[in-house]
Formats: structure tokens, sequence, C-alpha cells
């Protein structure tokens, strides 16, 4: 009876023992090969994983710190001897910032314009004398290039200031009134501003406004995002006074990156031109026109032998008055470029920076004695100066 007893509970423990191995081959089997869609999917997973990882890696933002610390070793002093004291004072201070390892450094044209002589200063105190490559005072910027061991050569990166958003943090590094490697931070203030160029007559368009204190010297140094790339080279401040009263400028990155190349293999950039002057819609003249939205931009003058008056395009030609207000009217209206909605005269000035070259054609969609019309306007080159073709130097044309 124990023996039967013992026998029986031997049995269930071997069965037991037989039930654990076979359920944990069933959920384990050994040595099982791989099927396509397995491994399909493994690598799948992976390359998901990597993407992820890697869009981590370039959302990192770094600390004001570590972008400091990254980009001083590229930032330069300049230090500009001219030959005549109405030359803008007899030296100037201005930064620039090493662009690559050919010793090609970016800084403004009103930094290095009429310069007798250019000497750069790294961070390490290394001071080179430098020779202007190219410069184009319609968008100040300039190229300057030394001959400088690689050692002193720390190339920034140029990020894409298309991708910059009002608020965003910056930070600005340069040699404001001669105090090397000064930086300071802010936040994107506006973008795709107008900024007058003094020395051109036209506009500078596609501008960055930013509240980084920027002072003189900082002229020609880079801004930067928190990644540390540069997304715009300092150029001027709005100031009653001649110091920073909270309101910059930068030259975006996506013009240093069109432009800067053609400096450094031509010495000179092309710019498009359509020969016009005028004024945008407001609420006033839209109503003498009819319009029911004051926007757009109303052709005042056609310059002779330019795009426009090959195209056919006509300025104003009669005035009406308004609550005692004379307005010229008469002229075409510009309402779209390319397809393009035109609300002011800086959609069209920041279209032709962004997307056009001489030689181009353009699709002007006008308003002329009521009807909407198309017209298309070959470009040509930009003359030295608006001054020259009869324009006051504070006109709006392109």
């Amino acid at each position: 009876m124990l023996l039967a007893k013992s026998t029986a509970i031997i049995g269930g423990l071997l069965g037991l023992v037989i039930a654990l191995v076979a359920y944990s081959i069933i959920l384990n089997p050994p040595n099982q090969v791989p099927t396509i869609d397995d491994i399909s999917k493994t690598t799948k997973n992976t390359v998901i994983a990597q993407d992820r990882s890697q869009e981590k890696t370039e959302s990192k933002e770094l600390s004001l710190v570590e972008i400091f610390e990254n980009a001083e070793s590229g930032v330069v002093r300049i230090n500009v001897k001219r030959p005549n004291p109405e030359l803008r004072g007899v030296s100037g201070i201005g930064s620039g910032f090493v662009y690559d390892r050919e010793g090609h450094i970016i800084t403004n044209d009103h930094v290095v314009n009429n310069a007798e002589k250019v000497v750069v200063t790294f961070l390490d105190g290394r001071s080179f004398n430098a020779k202007v490559v190219g410069v184009d005072v319609f968008t100040d910027l300039a190229v300057i290039k030394v001959n400088a061991s690689s050692d002193a050569l720390y190339p920034l990166p140029l990020g894409d200031s298309s991708k910059l958003r009002v608020g965003e943090q910056i930070a600005a590094i340069g040699n404001p009134f001669g105090l090397s490697g000064s930086m300071t931070s802010g936040i994107v203030s506006q973008l795709s501003r107008l900024l007058p160029s003094q020395d051109s007559g036209f506009q500078i368009p596609d501008i960055i406004q930013t509240d980084a204190a920027i002072n003189p010297g900082n002229s020609g140094g880079p801004l930067l995002n928190m990644k540390g790339e540069v997304v715009g080279i300092n150029t001027a401040i709005q100031s009653e006074s001649g110091d920073f009263a909270g309101v910059g400028f930068a030259i975006p990155s996506r013009t240093v990156q069109k432009i800067v190349p053609v400096l450094i293999e031509n010495q000179i950039y092309h710019h498009p031109w359509v020969g016009i002057s005028g004024r945008d819609i407001d609420p006033d003249i839209a109503q003498i026109l009819g319009l029911q939205d004051a926007r757009g931009f109303l052709v005042i003058n056609v310059l002779d032998e330019s795009p426009a008056k090959k195209a056919g395009l006509r300025g104003t030609t009669e005035t009406a008055e308004i609550d005692g207000v004379k307005y010229q009217i008469g002229g075409d209206v510009i309402l779209a470029v390319d397809g393009k909605v035109v609300r002011k005269i800086d959609d069209i000035l920041i279209h032709l920076q962004r997307q056009k070259t001489v030689g181009d054609q353009m699709v002007l969609q006008i308003l002329r004695d009521g009807k909407v019309t198309d017209m298309v306007i070959t470009l040509d080159e930009r003359p030295a100066s608006n001054l020259a073709n009869g324009l006051p130097a504070n006109s709006t044309q392109r």
C-alpha cells in the first residue's frame, strides 16, 4: 500500500517536471531561426530608434556658457585703419568670424569699407594682416582672408535662419567698444525687417531684429542660436545716442549662404533689380482706388531703361485728395509676385533676395484701371546706387 502511494507520488512529480519543460520549450524554443518578418521588424525598430536618437541630438540646446566656449575661438577682432579722417574715422574696430579652413572671415562691408589696412586678432592674441576678398554693399557683407595656420582657424557652423521664430533665445559675440570676446544674449524680436543702407540708398531686406545688446564694435560678429549655430551677422542698431537702445539688427544666415560663396569666387555679387519706387497701400489709398483690402504696393515712379520700364509697368499719373491730403494715384498696384501675395514692399524685396538672380523672370500680378492682370518681367542687374538714377536716398525702391 505504501509502495503504491510512493509510486503514484513519483509519477506525479515526473509528470509535473515534463509539463514544465515542455511549457518552457514552447515559450523559448531553442536555436529558433528568425524569419524574414522578424528581421524586417527588428531592422525597422533599430532605424526608428536611431532616427529618434539623431533628432534628439540635433535638437539639443546648449547653455549660454557652452555656446560661448564653443564659439569664442572662431570669433575675431578686426582693426581697420583708414587713410582719411572723413572716411568714418582714422581707425575702427569691428568683429568677424571664421568661415572656413582656407582663412576666409565674414564681417560687415561697413567694417572694412575704404580700409587702408585690416588686422585680424584671434582669441589667443595672434594677429594677421588681412586682405579684402569681396564686398557687397547691398547686404553689408564682406569677406576678408588671412594666411593663418590651421590651428588658429575654427570655422563656426552656419545655421538655418529660416527656422528662427520670434521669441527664440539667441546670443551675440563680438568686440563692443573694443572689449574683446564679449557676449550678450536676448531673443529674436522680429523677422523680415527692412534696414536702410546708407551707402547704397537701397533697403536691405529680410533682416533679423533682436534685443540682444549690440554696440559699436559688435558689427560683423555672429548671432547664434541655442545650438551654437550662426544664424545672423550683427550689423546695426537703432539708437538716438549711437549706443544700444534695445533694438539691434542682423543679416540672416540664409543671405550669407547665398552671397558669401559668390564673393569668395568672384569678389562681387550681382543683385537683381526691378527699377520702381512707390508706397504701400494704406486705407486712404485703398478707398480712393476702391479696394476692399489695404494691401499691395502702388508704383509711383518707373525708372528709364529699367526692367520695369521694359516690361511696361506704369507709374502714377494724377492725384486725389482725402481729408486735405493729396495722394498720387493712377499707377499700377502690385498684388502678387510669382503667386505670392504682396501686402507691402517688404514682400517684394524679400522674394527678390531669397529666390531671384539676375536674368530670372518674375510674374507680377497687377491692378490696372480696375482690372487684374499678369505681367512678366526679366530682372536685370541692379545699378551701383539709386542716387545715380534720380531717386532720393530714402526712396523705397527695388
